[in-house]
């Protein structure tokens, strides 16, 4: 098989080559849900979705298809269809995007427990110092995700980026040096946290889904840390223990479970 966890691809990739009109993938699952059923029991399956959603979803957590084979299903216009090896169904069908101006705002949502966040205290606020923090990260192969710099007092600022929660210790490990040589004040890392995604190719065409986000989290007094944005997604850094909260809650406030929003 192609790479880690390659049976997804592999399969993929034999359909491409085959010019398959369709790569028919059986799991442990019956199809693509609005979110996790084991954290939102109301979670909806979903008929069809897209590459583009799938792809934002399995990078944001969603475990139903490897990242890489969703790829290679959109770079070769491969219709992929996600069954169950246990029962009878129609399954969900990841394809090309069509009519997204009717298409649903949101589309699911997704999350990520394996996050850490590191601040770098009281940096000299100066051209390349993003470079310089992020540099020696890159250097030792660990990715970057949400990335937040505060608005500079007293010609410093603070830095604060998220990465894998394995990645962690030895982020931490490299930036103490790193800090040392800047001038930074301290470096500081939380571990409780987690992220939590709203996506959806809707978003193109519908306003007001980062502020039904925002107001949907503050009416459950969840405190956001960090946003980050894309074109069909919104992602939001927050506290671990609100986790469950924060999936059911914005899952019903867009409707994803089939009754009218919140």
């Amino acid at each position: 098989t192609l790479g880690r966890g390659g049976s997804d691809t592999t399969a993929v990739a034999l359909a491409a080559a085959l010019h398959a009109d369709e790569c028919d993938i059986f799991t442990d699952v019956d199809g693509i849900y609005t979110t996790d059923p084991r954290v939102e029991s109301r979670a909806r399956r979903l008929d069809r979705i897209t590459f583009e959603e799938m792809l934002e979803m399995a990078s944001l957590g969603a475990k139903v298809l490897q990242t890489r084979s969703v790829e290679f299903a959109m770079k070769y216009h491969v219709p992929v269809r996600v069954l169950s090896s246990f029962q009878d169904g129609p399954g969900t069908l990841v394809t090309n995007e069509e009519n997204s101006v009717e298409a649903p705002r949101v589309s699911g949502i997704a999350f990520s427990r394996n996050e850490a966040k590191i601040t770098v205290v009281g940096v000299p606020d100066h051209p390349g110092i993003a470079s310089a923090i992020l540099g020696p990260i890159s250097a030792a192969n660990i990715n970057v995700d949400v990335i937040l710099q505060n608005v500079s007092e007293a010609g410093k600022t603070d830095f604060t980026f998220t990465v894998d929660r394995n990645d962690f210790a030895k982020s931490r490990d490299i930036l103490q040096g790193v800090a040392q040589v800047l001038g930074a004040e301290d470096v500081r890392g939380d571990t409780h946290i987690v992220k939590v995604s709203v996506v959806g190719v809707g978003m193109r065409s519908h306003a007001g889904i980062a502020a039904t986000m925002f107001e949907t989290l503050a009416r459950e007094n969840i405190n956001i840390q960090m946003i980050s944005t894309s074109e069909i997604k919104i992602s939001v850094v927050i506290e671990e223990k609100y986790l469950e909260l924060a999936v059911r809650a914005l899952h019903a406030a867009f409707a994803l479970d089939g009754e009218a929003p919140v």
